[in-house]
């Protein structure tokens, strides 16, 4: 099988890759560098199965040739800042809805007919259903980001349709683990490194979310399609567990023996769209066999253990 894998460079897309080279399966990465690093993919690229293609999903004509003779699609380049959404609505319109759009489009021109699709629990909104599972009603969106993924999909469903396409939805929640490199564990992390003293935290701490190891998320990921076969096939990713911000905060500090003033601001919530709550119904992927391997706490120190030994990170973030 050859496979083709958008945001190959990223968090999530480099793991990704790695984990298909060892599987024996060809990989073809996609990335345009904008947040993706090379560094990530130092051990993929000096893989014989594996291949690098520069180019940005908004340009359908590279995008469509990049993707000839692949079997099955990855589909996960985005723009995954969800705070500052508001100070640049377009964005998440082109580089998520568009640009899947246009994954789909090369597609269908290429005669593949197999996607997974990075999608988000941030779609549910604020749901009224804790845990949620993925047959809840959608609520008023509360982000750009959620919105435009909701979009995408749409247009997955409705090639699946039109197309005769078999997709891959997952809903994740928020990822950690070996490379990651933006969220609320870098942040913090960056800004101890800045000032020991003091830690500046969006919303009053009380913030409640489930986090998922990349590894656990692979793992669902593959045996989701592995074992599940109909045209659409949507499942939630996390964890049965959540924890606070604070706690995060305390596990963080913790481990980094720093003792610093918390400062809050902002209310109940760190900035527009974001959920107070986040935690989702994971019974679906569960009942094929899937059990995360990873505690969130695991997680968090696991993440963090990796900023420490790669600074370059905070060197070369925005």
């Amino acid at each position: 099988m050859r496979t083709f894998v958008t945001g190959a460079a990223g968090f999530i897309g480099s793991n990704l890759a790695d984990y298909l080279l060892k599987m024996g399966i060809e990989v073809v990465g996609y990335d345009n560098f904008s947040t993706g690093h090379h560094e990530f993919l130092r051990g993929a690229i000096e893989h014989k199965n594996f291949s690098l293609v520069k180019g940005d999903t908004l340009d359908i004509d590279n995008l469509t040739n990049s993707m000839k003779g692949c079997d099955f699609i990855f589909h996960l380049a985005a723009n995954a800042d969800v705070r500052f959404g508001t100070e640049h609505p377009r964005k998440d319109l082109e580089q998520n809805t568009i640009a899947t759009f246009n994954v789909l489009e090369a597609m269908r021109l290429n005669g593949i007919q197999r996607i997974a699709f990075s999608s988000t629990g941030s779609i549910y909104g604020e749901s009224n259903i804790i845990p949620t599972p993925e047959n809840a009603p959608f609520p008023i969106q509360t982000s750009l980001y959620g919105a435009s993924k909701l979009a995408c999909e749409g247009l997955l469903q409705a090639y699946a349709e039109g197309f005769d396409f078999q997709c891959y939805i997952f809903r994740f929640v928020s990822i950690l683990g070996k490379r990651y490199s933006h969220g609320h564990v870098f942040d913090f992390y960056k800004s101890l490194n800045n000032n020991s003293e003091n830690l500046k935290v969006l919303g009053n701490g009380h913030q409640r979310k489930s986090y998922l190891n990349i590894q656990d998320c692979l793992d669902a990921i593959f045996l989701a399609i592995e074992k599940a076969k109909e045209k659409i096939n949507i499942f939630n990713l996390g964890t049965d567990e959540t924890c606070e911000v604070n706690d995060s905060i305390r596990w963080i500090t913790e481990s980094l023996n720093l003792n610093p003033g918390l400062i809050y601001s902002g209310g109940d919530r760190g900035w527009i769209g974001d959920n107070p709550l986040i935690f989702l119904d994971c019974n679906k992927i569960r009942s094929l066999g899937w059990k995360p391997k990873f505690s969130i706490q695991e997680s968090i120190l696991q993440t963090l253990n990796f900023l420490r030994k790669n600074k370059w990170l905070l060197e070369n973030s925005k």
